[in-house]
């Protein structure tokens, strides 16, 4: 095969899906005409050559790295001049990666390493920006006319080394290494985000065992009080995503990042992990693990409290022996509960997805029964089928969510996951006094813990102090701030209930942006609109509401809902009433 060394740039649509789905001819046609008379002779007056034009991007090669990156940034200079005077619908942006490589020569096509980095590159790119690779920028560095920020080294998919990486500063003054007031502000506390550690073991089918070592390792660092730690569910956001550790921290709001790699393979394990300051890209700690399996948990133990160290957080006793101590030793049972877990989380549910968990955390049970993980993954999944109505007596699922919820505190009264669904079994039995306490516990050990402020703050509102919940929720989105749809469900809640309905009409909106296809949203909207005379309004709200749900009841709604006091209840069905929508 004939080999060459090659500057290769790599350019690609922004959102070219939802441009397409908008206008698929206007789309075509205007790429088209840009390729063809903007991007083509750019590449060609930089004595570039056009490997392939690919739908939506374009691969190209150059002789020169300098000419390379001078043909990037002209094109996307006269992009942005162009789409200035355009509509904001027909506007067409680039993301752009340059790499300098060596490439497989395959007629006129090339292949190889240094193409696929061009194409990570790419990926970590902003609209209307150029990302170049180390080898790059140090080439041009002293020859080219451009501001460069480094964004330090980035683990991009499929490519096992570190990547360093330097972005295109078109405005000096945007600089990525200074957080944007605009943003969200850091907290006062140490913060971190906890990355999806990659799957090195070359088996997709080995992704929940990558997933659930993430996952310990973000439960036992939100057990630091003197942490900051987003949540799961907005961490994982950026599974299987190229990006920018700078561009994470600036849009999660902290200030340090922790990712890295696991390759499972038989009875051995490799572990890297990396502690990144997510201002300056800088690395602050790194180590790689070979480890036998059955030292797993002491490698999560050592990655926690390096970070810990690292971050100079001090710990009580008590924080202390909460992170090292608890779980199980028996790798096979946490092997079992891992993927119980995984399916719980995953987008498909159904009984099949039900059985397949549940049967695996029994066995995970029968290997260790003193393990208590399991039995609380018990208990979420029979919440779940009184729920969704899977098995064949769901009527009896609450009962036994409540027992399993109660089998995992007896056997670890430290693990926090057994009080969140002790807690979630008793709201749905409106057993509010054990509703409160197992929240406050779960807070207790994990005060980090996303999903428990939101369930201590529904608390409130169900029982007739909503105000007291307004700083629990907002404290949950400011940890799950991606993810955070159905935190915003229950803030709009509490403020409906105190009686701002001006404020939980505006909320109710956000979340119906968020999830567009949500009903009972709708439903509290509408009632809102209702108390604040806006019946026109209302009636739209209501008519999109039908359309989703032809069989919404109202009356099943609320009587759902576990409000103490009944009256709290009537201001929903009150303000559907003002609105003209229920007799």
């Amino acid at each position: 095969m004939e080999r060459r060394l090659a500057a290769i740039m790599d350019a690609d649509v922004v959102g070219y899906s939802r441009l397409i789905r908008s206008d698929e001819d206007g789309t075509l046609a205007a790429l088209k005409s840009l390729l063809a008379d903007l991007i083509g002779p750019k590449i060609a007056e930089h004595n570039g050559r056009v490997v392939k034009f690919m739908g939506d991007g374009v691969l190209a090669e150059f002789a020169s790295v300098v000419e390379a990156v001078r043909a990037a940034a002209e094109m996307q200079q006269a992009l942005a001049e162009r789409n200035e005077v355009l509509p904001e619908g027909q506007r067409i942006e680039f993301r752009v990666g340059v790499n300098l490589g060596d490439v497989v020569i395959d007629g006129d096509d090339i292949h190889g390493d240094g193409v696929n980095v061009a194409a990570r590159l790419e990926g970590l790119a902003e609209a209307g920006g150029v990302c170049v690779s180390a080898a790059v920028y140090d080439q041009v560095r002293d020859r080219i006319e451009l501001p460069f920020e480094d964004l330090g080294e980035q683990r991009v998919k499929n490519i096992d080394r570190p990547v360093r990486v330097w972005r295109w500063v078109r405005d000096t003054a945007a600089s990525l290494s200074k957080v944007d007031p605009t943003k969200i502000p850091l907290p006062e506390r140490p913060s971190i985000v906890v990355l999806p550690f990659n799957n090195m073991s070359r088996d997709p089918e080995q992704e929940y065992f990558s997933d659930g070592i993430t996952e310990d390792i973000i439960t036992d660092l939100g057990k630091a009080s003197a942490l900051f730690v987003i949540a799961r569910n907005s961490a994982f956001v950026y599974k299987d995503k190229t990006f920018s550790v700078l561009h994470v921290c600036r849009e999660l709001g902290v200030k340090f990042a922790l990712e890295g790699s696991i390759r499972k393979a038989g009875d051995r394990v490799r572990v890297t992990a990396q502690l990144i300051d997510g201002l300056s890209g800088g690395h602050l700690w790194a180590e790689r693990y070979d480890r036998e399996l059955t030292d797993i948990f002491a490698v999560q133990d050592d990655i926690t409290q390096q970070i810990v160290t690292a971050l100079k957080v001090t710990l009580s006793e008590a924080e202390k022996s909460l992170i090292v101590d608890g779980g199980t030793k028996d790798v096979n049972a946490h092997d079992l509960y891992l993927r119980g877990r995984e399916l719980i989380y995953g987008i498909r549910k159904d009984r099949d997805i039900f059985d397949q968990a549940t049967a695996l955390f029994r066995r995970a049970t029968e290997l260790d029964p003193n393990y208590a993980a399991p039995y609380a993954g018990l208990s979420m999944a029979y919440i779940l089928d009184w729920q969704n109505h899977w098995s064949d007596a769901p009527e009896r699922s609450l009962s036994l969510a409540d027992r399993f919820a109660g089998e995992a505190i007896a056997r670890d009264h430290q693990e926090p996951y057994g009080h969140l669904v002790a807690a979630m079994a008793a709201m749905f039995m409106r057993d509010y006094e054990r509703w409160a306490h197992e929240a406050d516990r779960a807070l207790s050990i994990n005060p980090n813990y996303a999903h428990v402020l939101n369930l201590r703050g529904s608390f409130h509102i169900y029982t007739g102090e909503p105000a007291k919940a307004i700083s629990l929720i907002e404290r949950a989105i400011r940890l799950d701030p991606i993810s955070r749809q159905q935190h915003v469900h229950f803030l709009a809640t509490a403020y409906f209930v105190a009686g701002d309905c001006e404020t939980a009409a505006t909320l109710f909106k956000d979340r119906i942006a968020l999830n567009p296809g949500t009903d009972l949203s709708r439903a509290f909207l509408a009632s809102a609109l209702g108390h604040l005379g806006k019946l026109d309004e209302a009636g739209e709200v209501w008519r999109e509401l039908k359309e989703i749900n032809p069989r919404y009841s109202p009356v099943e709604h609320i009587g759902r809902l576990p409000f103490r006091d009944p009256s709290d209840a009537e201001k929903f069905t009150v303000g559907l009433r003002k609105a003209g929508l229920v007799q």
